[in-house]
């Protein structure tokens, strides 16, 4: 049996008394210094804090990673100087972004982009994201235009394309050197300088020539690199056929060579308008042998400077011309050229050149014979029935004439050498054109091939 603990018996007085409950115990010195009740409540906002910046941050990310308001691509120009309110306001105008510009800046100042926003045309992508906005500006990536130059085009014909175009800003202080400019496909973001485009078009042509240069044929009849800018603009004002540059470049090679008179009809242009271009109408006879620095009926080898800016297929033609002795080229009536290397020859194709020339002038004057058409009657609405009209009368061909257009290129309308007053008729000779024969001491005047 366990002994039961021995009972202290108390006096009816004590046991009426309450029981004596023990002191709690005192809080430390330590717990009650200021410094770690300041602590303790640091602690406490920092964890709010954190937990209050997870929230902010996982919201924000949401809002920067959401997907876009756009349903297509759009283009949106920020122009110069635009603060961060600024650039909130144009994207949001725009549909680009839903956020308010308050958002925007916060966003902004997330991504650490303020300093690297920059001013430009942008396009922005199908359901862009805010981050996808923002990284766009901030990298530059701004519209590229393409802007398109023919081969063939005087310097001051391009500089007016340069001048008419909006995607370029200010003005060019100096018009360039004719043979100077590579006519070539160029992107440019909107508001370039147009000076920064010819510097660019300018050093485009030196890296092409230099490059041509080097891997010419050491045996063309050029001396420097100027001289084969100059050949190669006539080159490419004689035909826009590709390939029939290397061959035409091979008729002024042979010409060069024998010391023969280049008698090239755009360099006749070239001497009566200069940077304009085109004439505007036919040669006149007494054109060609009007004393010019550039008419080549007139002097010997080159002329003094180009009459166009070549490109680069010309260039390459010219530094290594077909192998032949072909002397002479004329147009064979379907826009390419015959080439021979005899003037008799030469005669029986201009010959046949000229045939075919009245016998299409015969089948315009045959169709004008025809009685003109009644009136049409009244028709039904909604009748696409075209009405009848008279074909105008074709006007008499010269009985010699010369073309200097460019084939299939843009370079303007052909030049005929015509009687004054000019009565060429560019229907029949548009696509005339050929080299004229050798002049030797006894030879015809250059008129009466």
């Amino acid at each position: 049996m366990s002994q039961r603990p021995p009972i202290s018996p108390r006096s009816p007085r004590a046991a009426l008394e309450p029981e004596q409950v023990p002191q709690p115990p005192k809080h430390s010195r330590r717990a009650r210094n200021p410094f770690v009740i300041i602590g303790n409540a640091i602690i406490t906002f920092l964890i709010i804090a954190m937990i209050a910046g997870g929230a902010v941050f996982y919201y924000g990310r949401q809002v920067i990673e959401a997907k876009g308001p756009l349903t297509e691509d759009k283009v949106v120009n920020i122009p110069p100087r635009a603060g961060m309110t600024d650039i909130g306001d144009i994207l949001q105008k725009a549909g680009v972004i839903t956020a308010d510009r308050w958002t925007f800046i916060g966003s902004v100042l997330a991504l650490n982009a303020r300093s690297g926003l920059k001013s430009g045309e942008y396009l922005f992508l199908k359901n862009a994201s805010l981050r996808d906005v923002i990284n766009t500006i901030v990298e530059g990536k701004v519209v590229q235009h393409a802007f398109t130059i023919p081969e063939g085009l005087t310097s001051e014909q391009i500089v007016a394309r340069i001048q008419d175009s909006d995607i370029f800003n200010g003005s060019i202080k100096e018009q360039p050197r004719e043979g100077t400019l590579l006519p070539d496909t160029y992107n440019f973001p909107r508001g370039t300088p147009r000076d920064q485009v010819i510097q660019r078009m300018q050093q485009a042509q030196k890296r092409v020539v230099a490059d041509v240069w080097a891997r010419r044929n050491p045996d063309i009849p050029v001396r420097t690199p100027e001289q084969l800018v100059i050949l190669a603009s006539i080159v490419e004002k004689e035909t826009g056929k590709a390939d029939e540059r290397s061959r035409v470049a091979a008729v002024f090679a042979n010409r060069l060579r024998q010391k023969i008179k280049l008698q090239s009809d755009p360099t006749i242009i070239y001497g009566l308008v200069g940077g304009r271009g085109t004439l505007g109408r036919p040669i006149k006879r007494s054109e060609i042998q009007q004393p010019s620095p550039y008419n080549t009926y007139v002097i010997d080898g080159l002329p003094p400077g180009p009459i166009a800016n070549p490109g680069r297929a010309s260039l390459e033609a010219t530094a290594n011309p077909a192998r032949t002795r072909d002397l002479f080229f004329v147009a064979d009536g379907t826009g390419g050229h015959v080439f021979t290397e005899t003037y008799d020859q030469h005669q029986k194709n201009v010959g046949k050149l000229r045939s075919l020339e009245r016998q299409q002038q015969n089948d315009a004057v045959e169709v004008d014979d025809q009685p003109a058409a009644a009136p049409p009657t009244p028709s039904a609405p909604g009748s696409t029935a075209p009405a009848a009209s008279a074909p105008k009368p074709a006007p008499k061909a010269a009985p010699k004439a010369k073309g200097s257009a460019k084939g299939a290129s843009s370079h303007g309308p052909a030049s005929i050498v015509a009687t004054e007053p000019s009565t060429g008729s560019t229907a029949a000779t548009a696509a005339r054109r050929r080299v004229a024969k050798p002049a030797p001491a006894a030879a015809e005047p250059a008129e009466d091939e």
